[in-house]
């Protein structure tokens, strides 16, 4: 018979294997799913503007009574803008007695680094030191320094004038939110909670990087973790032994509160009370504190104020609670309502709120200043 040079037909691939390749990849995989579901469970993950837009009338409504956009810039009348964005920590520390918060200086724009370093040790610094900007937020650039060449490499990252800081090694780190009408003496606290930093604990056979992607706390992050972390991806964490992530104690920054309302007592509120009154201008924020122990604190001993969050500060008690998200409305409309008549009192009283023009061009410089630090805080990674 004739032979045929033809090359024999490949067989089809089965259509059932294609179509089940093709909707593959339009699956998320299981870690994204559980991602999704988390963070569609947790309300406190929810982007800042989704959670706070149902509130905007509310916000609104003040302005409308008040007559100005920016009603709370009165609130804390030494504070600038009343301490809701933008304000520097050296305002905040020269109100405050000297022994209450850490040693400090501040380092300017432009200085040599050779200078700088005089200047830190001179003035009795030793490694570990803390360096922030002070006029910063959110944690951003905020860095334990150990070394010479770490200090050096933050100095030539950093944009903006920045502190030196004494390091504090106090176990307890708390969050207190207070505030007082200026005709009263005694003020309220309506929140206190203690903070755990971002960490992820090993298993004895999982990479960090694995480690973090499992976190629902830190796998949402995961450019900040690779640019502070990525060296240490592949490292085996034994059983239990703890990694940490971030020293930085914000909620955006990972960090999880416990709710401490139970530990709210009167030697608390005196506590805050002779804060208040050392200026007599501390109305309305909350007070970040390390201390040694919270029966320490309420005593007045053993404690560090590490900065005070004006105006623009949230209950932060709202987060990690177990409110619902009805619930932690509640709490954020309560305590508007209290900045609303603390800055009106004040208003009444010579402290004018801030002109329409002069805080839109300063909050829009704060925003500025707040995308260069975030910028900077990735380039500058883990050191």
């Amino acid at each position: 018979p004739e032979t045929s040079n033809r090359q024999p037909t490949p067989a089809h691939p089965n259509r059932y294997t294609s179509v089940f390749n093709t909707v593959h990849l339009f699956l998320p995989n299981p870690v994204m799913l559980k991602r999704l579901f988390y963070n569609l469970t947790h309300w406190e993950k929810w982007p800042f503007k989704l959670i706070y837009f149902p509130l905007t009338f509310v916000w609104t409504w003040y302005m409308i009574r008040s007559r100005s956009f920016w009603f709370f810039s009165s609130s804390n009348p030494t504070i600038t803008f009343g301490g809701f964005e933008g304000e520097g920590k050296k305002e905040m520390y020269d109100q405050l007695p000297v022994h209450t918060y850490p040693k400090t200086i501040y380092i300017q724009p432009g200085t040599t680094f050779d200078e700088t370093l005089k200047t830190v040790l001179e003035s009795g610094f030793t490694y570990p030191f803390v360096v922030k900007p002070d006029h910063g937020m959110m944690g951003l650039l905020f860095r334990i320094i150990e070394r010479e060449d770490q200090f050096r490499t933050y100095h030539v990252v950093c944009p903006v004038s920045y502190i030196v800081q004494e390091f504090c090694d106090y176990p307890v780190e708390l969050s207190i939110f207070y505030y007082r009408f200026p005709k009263h003496e005694s003020g309220t606290v309506s929140g206190f909670i203690m903070k755990e930093y971002l960490q992820v604990k090993g298993d004895g056979k999982s990479t960090l990087k694995t480690l973090i992607i499992n976190n629902p706390k830190s796998n949402g992050r995961m450019e900040e973790m690779e640019s502070r972390h990525g060296s240490n991806f592949d490292l085996v964490l034994k059983k239990g032994e703890p990694y940490l992530l971030s020293y930085a104690g914000n909620h955006n920054r990972g960090a999880k509160f416990i709710n401490l309302h139970k530990e709210i007592d009167h030697k608390l509120v005196q506590f805050c009370d002779r804060l208040s009154n050392e200026t007599n201008k501390f109305y309305y924020g909350r007070f970040d504190v390390k201390c040694r122990s919270i029966e320490a604190l309420k005593e007045g001993k053993d404690f560090i104020i590490l900065e005070f969050n004006g105006a623009g500060a949230e209950p932060n008690h709202i987060y990690d609670c177990g409110m619902t998200l009805f619930q932690a409305y509640g709490e954020l409309l309560k305590h508007w309502k209290i900045l609303f008549r603390i800055s009106q009192y004040n208003n009444q009283h010579g402290y004018r709120y801030w002109p329409t023009w002069k805080g839109w061009n300063y909050l829009r410089e704060a925003k500025r200043q707040m995308r260069l630090l975030k910028q900077k805080d990735l380039e500058l990674g883990s050191l």
